[in-house]
């Protein structure tokens, strides 16, 4: 459907790409990831024809269509939402306004007869019209937009709302090829299962730029990585995808050390001996043969994790912050009556719960961002609360560079580690010179989190905080909360944040707190939930289903009956448990043969045996790829002996 072909592409004197080929097929998911500024922009630019490669050729068959979301700003006139929703070709948003102006009696154009006014319905129906303007609407439904809102003028509307109507309409316009440039990051949770779901069924290809690993692991069968230069193909999802990098990565590492050593071997034979007349011949041949190698280069890791200590909060009391007797409506909804919430020090308490619920309230309550109709907000010995959320930036002074702003915090800091925090939060180089002016509202919320770091509370309530995040940022702040020595509570759709930071876990709806003393997993387990990133909106509570014996079955026959019920789990168990055992011996036997492998390359006399260091390679890539497939097993099959005992307790 699209092939890349030799691509070389140089940018700012810096070479993004070279000599790289993509193959993108019907029904293909890819999600492509990077590092910020490896050129994933770039890529979707020259796909998309926007931007030419310096060589090599990009091949589109006939008749493809090509649909493209922005991460941000992309363009909105006078539209109404289901307008912008329908806007599949100018033709046919021309003839649905006539159509709509005509039957309103308010026609927009020049008048029409009743004859051109057939002809015109006539053309509407010809592009299935109504069809898709009812498609349209259940789209952007399942995106959160409420019916009131269909013939908004979508200008009137939040950024994030408009990225929403341009999403419904690609899914509307349904392309052959739908590339998605961080198309989660506007997207509240209800609206992301919604659009996950969908996304599973989608008829075309699906190239897709994420942040949120749930999402592709979900969504994508192969992850493209730009890395040096290159585009690197690997089978599966992103979990799969990050077994097979670290085993490739293994074995190109010890292939350049083994080929470093070969070179060394070779250039002391030439040392020694290309002044002596005897050997002189051989010593030219070895360094011929040492300029003609075809280099390994060495392996650099573009995603190590970047290190850095900030300051630590005052110590807070034992009691952080106590609500009493809460009240809150907005209108006539009641969010909370009579709420009473208490927490103590170190904890890490993630909210849960269906849209609408109260998660944002309760944080801004907490956070004293909003004042409560009634009762009382309580904060323990020493504590200082600070609320965070992606769209509150204006803390920040608009006239100052980034550096600037960031160097402004009560705390002690040097310039050096403000620059490494600022470097993690994607702020590189000359970019920590812009003025805060000129920011988008993404970095702007990223900027906000990094001050949050530099100076953080005792308690802090963060709502959303890898909101316009790249995937090195996200471990970045995982690995600064997980130093953080203060009282955290937090909301996310991450779940894998949720799975490092959480230790407990606060169910809300309809204005009752169900809290769960355990981490995601054990809430995960507890509810009994269909799947991660569903539980995070589950409506209420899981209840235990208790199996009552019916009136016609005697106390005999009944426990006969559980008693085989007993037997078929404990078998069922049994069988998975020894798949288990099985996977896990043969992983052993795998490692053993990678460890024997690698410990003969190391050896010298296996160069000086012809093609036994290229058999040895050849082998132990085999070993590699297959102890990556067995390992990715085996996880799931603990996963699933994991889910038999949560199910049996």
């Amino acid at each position: 459907m699209l092939t890349l072909s030799g691509i070389t592409k140089a940018y700012g004197g810096r070479t993004l790409f070279s000599d790289v080929t993509l193959q993108i097929n019907r029904e293909d998911r890819i999600g492509l990831v990077g590092p910020n500024g490896a050129g994933k922009t770039t890529l979707f630019s020259m796909m998309l024809g926007e931007g030419s490669p310096d060589a090599g050729e990009i091949i589109t068959e006939r008749n493809v269509k090509i649909g493209y979301l922005p991460q941000e700003s992309a363009p909105i006139a006078d539209e109404t939402v289901i307008e912008l929703a329908t806007a599949i070709s100018p033709e046919f948003v021309k003839l649905r306004r006539v159509i709509k102006a005509w039957e309103l009696d308010h026609p927009i154009e020049a008048q029409h007869s009743e004859d051109i006014h057939d002809n015109i319905h006539d053309r509407y129906n010809e592009l299935d019209g109504y069809r898709i303007e009812a498609k349209a609407k259940q789209i952007l439904a399942g995106l959160s937009f409420r019916e009131k809102d269909f013939d908004r003028p979508a200008r009137e509307m939040s950024g994030g709302w408009v990225m929403r109507a341009h999403l419904a309409r690609l899914l509307t316009q349904e392309p052959d090829l739908l590339m998605l440039d961080e198309p989660t990051n506007h997207l509240d949770l209800d609206a992301l299962i919604w659009f996950q779901g969908y996304l599973q069924g989608y008829p075309g290809a699906i190239l897709v730029i994420s942040h949120d690993r749930e999402f592709l692991n979900s969504l994508v069968g192969s992850i493209v990585e730009i890395r040096q230069s290159k585009l690197m193909r690997y089978r599966g999802n992103y979990d799969e995808f990050l077994i097979q990098r670290e085993a490739s990565e293994a074995q190109l590492l010890s292939a350049y050390k083994n080929q470093q050593r070969e070179i060394a071997h070779m250039m002391d034979f030439v040392n020694r001996f290309r002044a002596k007349a005897s050997k002189a011949a051989q010593a030219q041949s070895k360094l011929k043969a040492v300029e003609r190698m075809d280099k390994i280069e060495a392996p650099i890791d573009d995603n190590a994790k970047v290190s850095f200590s900030f300051p630590q909060p005052q110590r807070s009391g034992q009691r952080v912050i106590r609500l009493e007797g809460i009240h809150q409506a907005y209108g006539q909804n009641v969010v909370y009556r009579g709420l009473d919430f208490e927490s103590e020090r170190g904890q890490r308490i993630v909210l849960v719960g269906p849209n609408g619920a109260g998660k944002s309230t309760l944080l801004k309550i907490l956070g004293d961002a909003i004042k409560p109709q009634s009762g009382t907000r309580e904060l323990g010995h020493n504590v200082k609360a600070g609320y965070y959320s992606q769209y509150r930036v204006e803390m920040l002074d608009a006239s100052r560079s980034v550096l600037d702003e960031a160097l402004d915090t009560p705390q002690r800091v040097t310039e050096q580690s403000v620059r490494t925090l600022l470097g993690s939060f994607l702020f590189r180089g000359d970019d920590v010179f812009k003025k805060v002016s000129v920011l988008s509202g993404g970095e702007k919320s990223r900027l906000a989190l990094v001050k949050l770091l530099l100076d953080p509370p005792n308690l802090l309530l963060m709502d959303e905080p890898t909101t316009h995040l790249d995937m090195n940022s996200i471990d970045a702040l995982l690995d600064a909360l997980g130093q953080f020595e203060g009282t955290l509570i937090f909301i996310s759709h991450d779940v894998y944040f949720i799975r490092a930071l959480a230790k407990h876990v606060i169910h809300i709806n309809a204005g009752v707190l169900t809290p769960y003393a355990g981490d995601y997993q054990y809430y995960l387990d507890k509810t009994k939930a269909v799947s991660a990133r569903e539980a995070l909106t589950a409506g209420a509570k899981a209840e235990t289903k208790v199996a009552q014996p019916k009136s016609n079955v005697d106390r005999k026959e009944q426990k006969r009956l559980e008693a085989e019920q007993r037997q078929a789990r404990s078998g069922k168990r049994k069988g998975q448990q020894q798949l288990v055992y099985q996977l896990e011996k043969k992983i052993q036997e795998l490692e053993q043969h990678q460890t024997e492998l690698t410990a003969e390359l190391e050896k010298q006399e296996t160069y000086d045996n012809p093609g036994r260091a290229v058999v040895v390679n050849r082998d132990l890539v085999a070993v590699q790829e297959e102890l990556a497939k067995t390992t990715a097993a085996w996880e799931a099959a603990e996963i699933k002996l994991a889910a038999i005992d949560a199910a049996n307790p």
